[in-house]
């Protein structure tokens, strides 16, 4: 966990040598990350990565449900994960003031690397983008000033699309492919302003009964966000299933009932229950480093895989 902290802090304090993440769509670089070390040796795993696949324009998804501990940022954290190791460019913006996104790679502690400034207009996002041990995944930390965040957003005349504008940036540059937003378990601005700049939602849903009361809430949230016209574009893009526990006859009955809800908005693929998915954050890794042919990592990729069909461009009829 130190190592990762370490290696934030060398980028924003060493020498005025910046890496760029290219842009495969644009002959153009993107813009820069941070700071690198005078010798680019130290950062080679971060440098010239190239994806093998890309989608056809950066995607924003929201994941988010207002019930905590559903495994909603395990569920980011590790789903970005394995669609940077499928080669795609993922960014993580961790949107929640408890920063456990953050602390799944180990950067907590960081000072001023969170949202808060560029949500309140007074820096670029391009200048809180830091790597991960990951190649290919990117993070925007989070602090506890984000709290305050909410109470200032609020009086602005703007306050449901500051993350929209914030965001804009990375829209025109088309770096990364997805950009996945780990929100807050509350119904707060945060919250709101994700569901107002995200393309879709993506909702963890644990498999328990309370489960399904939240599920209802987050839909009609969906609902209010389109009708108020602050981003008519939303739809809700998948529930994944979690914590699904195969000894117990509730996970499956859960499962069932939401598949009966919501057809094929349910992925397919299940979240088992899994100590090692609880034990990896506090080593800061993602279950795919720290537990690689477990259960855990392998339904990750599994997910990771289904989200990518899903996402796939149409394919074109032929002449």
């Amino acid at each position: 966990m130190k190592e990762n902290v370490d290696l934030i802090r060398r980028w924003r304090t060493s020498a005025k040598i910046y890496f760029q993440i290219q842009n495969p769509k644009s002959e153009k670089f993107s813009f820069r990350l941070g700071q690198a070390a005078t010798s680019s040796d130290e950062f080679g795993e971060i440098e010239g990565l190239v994806p093998t696949v890309y989608s056809t324009a950066m995607r924003i998804v929201a994941l988010a449900n207002q019930k905590g501990g559903v495994g909603k940022t395990t569920t980011a954290v590790n789903l970005g994960s394995a669609l940077a190791e499928l080669g795609h460019r993922i960014l993580l913006i961790d949107l929640d003031p408890q920063a456990n996104a953050t602390s799944s790679f180990g950067l907590q502690g960081i000072e001023e690397t969170s949202l808060y400034e560029p949500l309140l207009g007074g820096v670029s996002i391009t200048e809180r983008i830091f790597p991960t041990q990951r190649d290919a995944l990117f993070i925007v930390p989070a602090h506890l000033d984000l709290a305050g965040a909410e109470v200032e957003i609020a009086r602005m005349p703007n306050h449901l699309t500051r993350l929209a504008e914030t965001l804009k940036p990375l829209q025109a540059d088309e770096t990364f492919d997805f950009v996945l937003l780990d929100c807050p378990p509350s119904l707060g601005i945060l919250m709101s302003n994700a569901l107002a700049a995200a393309d879709e939602l993506l909702t963890p849903i644990q498999c328990e009964y309370f489960a399904l009361e939240g599920l209802v809430k987050i839909v009609r949230l969906v609902e209010q966000v389109r009708d108020s016209g602050a981003n008519g574009r939303l739809e809700i893009g998948g529930i994944v299933m979690t914590m699904f526990d195969s000894r117990t006859r509730l996970s499956a009955q859960v499962v069932a009932e939401v598949r009966e809800h919501f057809g094929e908005r349910v992925y397919e693929t299940v979240i088992p229950r899994s100590i090692r998915l609880s034990e990896a954050p506090s080593f800061g890794k993602s279950i795919l480093e720290y537990d690689p042919n477990g259960v855990g990592a392998n339904a990750y990729r599994a997910l990771g895989r289904e989200f990518l069909k899903r996402h796939a461009p149409p394919a074109t009829p032929p002449e």
